[in-house]
């Protein structure tokens, strides 16, 4: 089901750039105000932030309808940002490859965080065999407790070591969430998270045929929204922009 922008303002390429500029860099809303007025396009910081927490979501979705398949072998462990004003939990793991699994921002850090988490990996990429953890007590109950109920076998490791490729992973998410000062709702950051996370794995290449065929992080992320398979070659929003920069009044869907 492609990506629905029934009712937008704005022309479906400038939102998919301003959306796509704010997940993949440390950039606050104001800079992507102050970018897309330096290209001719003239909105609030506001409408950016409302276009990530609506249309991440749906991308999101979009990608792992198309998601590369992952290892068997996984690393899970938690990060945390801020979430009006006070520290949330994110659950994370990628397999051994560094490859993303899954993510979950939860409020408390406990069993009752980490077993959803791993039900929704579980449920998107089937059991894996094994799953490496630090000391966390709450993810070895949580492993524990889901092979109790599903008769399954999943291996668990407690080795601190193999956890770091896990750790390093975080910081490829935790370099966008920090300039944007938190986040106001539980809701906004889940939705903004899904986004930064997809663009993440985007630049691992785990977009089928994406790398394939040749396209750019930005090219597949804009091959997202499309109600038709991607397409080699530049897509129409290049050509749109420099249309916008070369315009000496105001566009006419301002």
């Amino acid at each position: 089901m492609p990506v629905s922008f029934e009712g937008a303002h704005f022309p479906q390429e400038i939102i998919l750039t301003g959306v796509r500029w704010y997940l993949a860099d440390p950039l606050s809303t104001r800079h992507g105000e102050e970018l897309m007025e330096e290209r001719g396009v003239e909105l609030e910081h506001a409408t950016m932030n409302r276009w990530v927490i609506k249309y991440s979501p749906q991308l999101e979705a979009a990608f792992h309808r198309r998601k590369r398949p992952v290892w068997v072998s996984w690393r899970m462990d938690e990060t945390y940002i801020k979430v009006k004003g006070e520290w949330r939990y994110v659950y994370r793991a990628v397999d051994k490859h560094g490859k993303t699994i899954d993510f979950l921002l939860t409020e408390p850090r406990d069993e009752n965080a980490a077993k959803p988490f791993l039900t929704k990996a579980i449920r998107r990429h089937c059991t894996p065999e094994k799953i490496t953890i630090d000391g966390s007590a709450a993810n070895e109950a949580a492993i524990t407790s889901d092979n109790e109920e599903h008769g399954t076998a999943i291996e668990l490791r407690q080795i601190t070591y193999l956890n770091n490729i896990v750790e390093q992973d975080h910081r490829g998410v935790k370099r966008v969430t920090r300039p944007m000062l938190g986040c106001k709702s539980f809701d906004a950051a889940q939705s903004t998270l899904a986004g930064i996370e997809l663009m993440h794995m985007l630049r691992k290449e785990q977009l089928e045929d994406g790398m394939e065929q040749g396209l750019t992080a930005a090219e597949q992320f804009s091959s997202l929204a499309a109600s038709l398979p991607h397409r080699q070659g530049p897509l129409p929003l290049h050509g749109l922009l420099s249309k916008i920069c070369d315009r000496a009044t105001q566009p006419s869907w301002l």
